[in-house]
């Protein structure tokens, strides 16, 4: 009797696998939709952030006028007319598309009397400029931090577009 009461009993079968679809697809599917997710929000994202508007060669060249000018007591006159001078000429080549950095001063300012997008306050205001710069860069004059203060006055002047202040 007891034997027979074993037989009654049946083995624990294994569990029944219901899934439809195979587990790579599954897995192939949510990668999918993961990757769309994202792509969906980037180009969401890209189309609701404003382009920030690019400054001016006016601004900019301001900016950089400024920054400099913290410089004056630390940098050497020589460096600081330099450096004044790039920021100048790359103004002139941004803002009026011409060729000052790749001209010397005299060059330019011969090409500035045959045609030329400056008052005549301007041309007189960039050529002093140019002039005080070469008397520093080339002929070694001896310069001071005063003589850069005249420089950085200058070159902000001719960017804001002011006349030229009798001596």
């Amino acid at each position: 009797m007891l034997f027979l009461a074993a037989e009654e009993f049946h083995d624990i079968t294994p569990p029944v696998d219901y899934s439809l679809l195979s587990p790579w697809v599954i897995f192939c599917g949510a990668l999918v939709a993961l990757v769309l997710c994202g792509l969906v929000g980037w180009w969401i994202r890209r189309r609701w952030q404003r382009p920030r508007p690019q400054p001016s060669p006016r601004e900019r060249t301001l900016e950089l006028l400024d920054r400099i000018s913290r410089e004056i007591e630390t940098l050497s006159p020589y460096q600081f007319s330099i450096r004044v001078s790039d920021i100048l000429r790359r103004y002139v080549t941004d803002q009026y598309q011409l060729p000052v950095t790749r001209q010397t001063s005299v060059e330019f300012l011969a090409a500035l009397t045959k045609a030329s997008p400056f008052s005549e306050d301007e041309k007189s205001l960039l050529e002093d400029f140019l002039n005080r710069c070469d008397l520093i860069k080339f002929a070694r004059y001896d310069a001071t931090a005063e003589d850069s203060r005249l420089l950085l006055e200058e070159a902000t002047r001719f960017v804001q577009g002011g006349k030229l202040e009798p001596a």
